[in-house]
């Protein structure tokens, strides 16, 4: 697994609305129906289940994973709601991955409640087979949770951007000692079903004008593409030598939501990453190899088990 699953803190986020004025004509086509409420509307002792499918490719392999999300919704503190999720049935390249006992008790929370505060699930002590499926799955709620705190998208069409740019970490200290990439998003409500009360949100993570990421040696600043680069990953090597990377990160995420409950059906993520990885004699990286470039590819789907609900 490549450590791509760094997720953002909403909880640090100023959010900048800047309503699109023109609709492209297929999004024309529901204007005159009537205007959505994005709301999770949660039940105290609620049950939620999700089967989660990854598909990971970098320029040496490509893996595949995926597992069982079972959480129940719980009242916090303060009185804001939450799901406390837990994972099962975890597979990677077709192998069952035995949990050790402190993944099978890791409990991470994730709400939909803009009143609950964000909790980034603490890794350190999970399978690394684990961080994968935890991190995508705050994604999609992080990703949900944007339009249901901006109550801006009513009808299909609507579209707002959030300016954030400031870096989110995945680093372990360990293995990987920096990690980070930095992302504005940009939201449209693309579909509205209304005979099946559903909804298709589209959230597109873009490269900010100015990624705040942590870059420690100059060469790093060269962009690998057309943007800054906003992903930065340095990690131990073989032999006492360290590799360093990076390069231009996005995500394309759609989320399909029911406007019933709130509650998240399905989503699918493509991540992307175009990279220039250097290996380096030591951690000051001030004496890198020749580069190499590459693409990493992640395609993640979620979907909600039916009959899982209560």
């Amino acid at each position: 697994m490549s450590g791509l699953f760094q997720r953002t803190d909403l909880g640090q986020v100023g959010i900048v609305f800047l309503l699109s004025s023109t609709l492209s004509p297929h999004l024309l086509k529901d204007i005159q129906s009537p205007p959505i409420e994005l709301v999770r509307h949660y039940v105290v002792g609620e049950r939620v289940a999700y089967r989660m499918t990854g598909i990971n490719e970098d320029r040496t392999s490509k893996s595949r994973y995926s597992g069982r999300a079972d959480g129940i919704v719980i009242q916090l503190p303060g009185g804001s709601l939450a799901e406390k999720i837990g994972w099962s049935e975890v597979i990677s390249n077709q192998k069952p991955v035995e949990l050790n006992a402190q993944s099978l008790e890791f409990r991470q929370q994730a709400s939909l409640d803009p009143k609950a505060p964000f909790v980034f699930p603490d890794l350190r002590h999970v399978a690394s087979d684990l961080i994968g499926p935890i991190t995508d799955l705050q994604t999609f709620y992080v990703d949900l949770l944007l339009p249901i705190r901006a109550g801006a998208l009513k009808r299909q069409g609507d579209h707002f951007v959030v300016h954030y740019g400031k870096p989110a970490s995945w680093a372990d200290g360990m293995r990987v000692k920096i990690g980070e990439d930095a992302i504005d998003f940009d939201v449209t409500l693309r579909r509205v079903d209304s005979r099946r009360k559903r909804a298709e949100i589209v959230v597109l993570h873009v490269p900010p004008a100015k990624p705040e990421i942590s870059l420690p040696a100059d060469w790093m600043r060269e962009p690998v593409k057309d943007t800054p680069n906003n992903w930065v990953q340095v990690s131990a090597g073989e032999g006492g030598k360290t590799k360093a990377a990076v390069g231009k990160e996005t995500f394309d995420v759609s989320i399909i939501v029911d406007l019933t409950t709130g509650r998240l059906l399905s989503a699918v993520e493509e991540n992307v990453v175009d990279v220039r990885e250097r290996e380096c004699s030591d951690a000051s990286l001030a004496n890198p190899g020749p580069p190499i470039t590459y693409r990493i590819h992640r395609r993640v789907e979620i979907r909600a088990i039916k009959g899982a609900a209560g």
